[in-house]
């Protein structure tokens, strides 16, 4: 019954992770999931930070799939979450698949770096993620979404995909970013995506200025080979946002991660450990 249901309407998964300080270490005190979302057992590779790893076992995300991940960190805790590989959105027949992420910090630290997103053409596709801070909470979180697979010359000339972003503090709007790709026309206008298949973000909270120029040279590194790609980076109430737009995903997370090797010490007091799974 259970088969033929979700066959028909998508699999409905739902993961909450809530994360609190204990003694020396930040542990993951509490788990729900309901579907195919799951959390492998944490990580200690910096002895305090929870490192965790995000599973989604089929695989793939099709018309229909509506997938919620919630994540709660306490007071002085931190935690830091990947997925050890791509996430893959089929071809739909017409319904939509949507990812929810509610991320709420309370004078904690959270870092969220998933893996790429890779979209099929005729995906069809939302993503919102809202970060709710509280006092002195601190974030860093980035997206990388392919569209198309363009390794081996296909593009997103059709579907659609649609990507919302909104950060808060204290319930005050600090960013709320939206982009819209509906079919072949957005990706290749100016004011589009300008015929390059992927487009990665980055948000870091607690920054100012000197980590603004800091990460400039990054950027001009990555616009002095055009084929490849453009960057840049700019400051918004507090929040720095950098943004890659090229053809290589490995290129995207190159840049992020060397910008994150620059953001972490300065935003969050800690120097970058990146987790074990990025080298598999």
């Amino acid at each position: 019954m259970l088969a033929a249901e979700s066959a028909q309407t998508g699999w409905q998964a739902e993961l909450k992770l809530q994360f609190a300080k204990r003694s020396d270490k930040t542990i993951l005190a509490s788990r729900y999931q309901r579907g195919p979302l799951a959390v492998q057992r944490p990580f200690y590779p910096e002895a305090e930070i929870c490192h965790a790893y995000v599973l989604h076992p089929p695989g793939g995300v099709v018309g229909g799939d509506e997938l919620h991940l919630h994540f709660t960190v306490g007071a002085n805790a931190r935690a830091l979450l990947t997925t050890p590989g791509a996430t893959k959105f089929y071809r739909s027949a017409g319904m939509q698949a949507t990812q929810h992420q509610h991320f709420h910090i309370t004078d904690g630290c959270l870092e969220w770096l998933p893996q790429e997103n890779i979209f099929f053409p005729n995906a069809n596709f939302l993503l919102t993620t809202e970060v709710h801070l509280s006092g002195e909470a601190q974030y860093i979180g980035w997206e990388v979404h392919c569209l198309g697979r363009p390794v081996i010359g296909e593009t997103f000339a059709t579907g659609k995909a649609i990507f919302k972003t909104a950060l808060y503090r204290d319930n005050k709007p600090l960013v709320l970013d939206r982009l819209v790709i509906n079919g072949e026309g957005d990706l290749q206008l100016a004011a589009g995506l300008r015929s390059q298949p992927v487009v990665a973000t980055l948000f870091a909270t607690n920054a100012d200025n000197t980590l603004l120029e800091n990460l400039r040279p990054l950027c001009e590194n990555v616009c002095e080979n055009l084929a490849m790609g453009t960057a840049g980076v700019t400051l918004l109430n507090g929040v720095l946002i950098l943004r890659y737009l090229g053809n290589s995903t490995e290129q995207a997370h190159r840049l992020l991660r060397s910008a994150w090797q620059t953001l972490r010490p300065a935003v969050m007091g800690k120097p970058t450990t990146p987790p074990r799974i990025w080298n598999t």
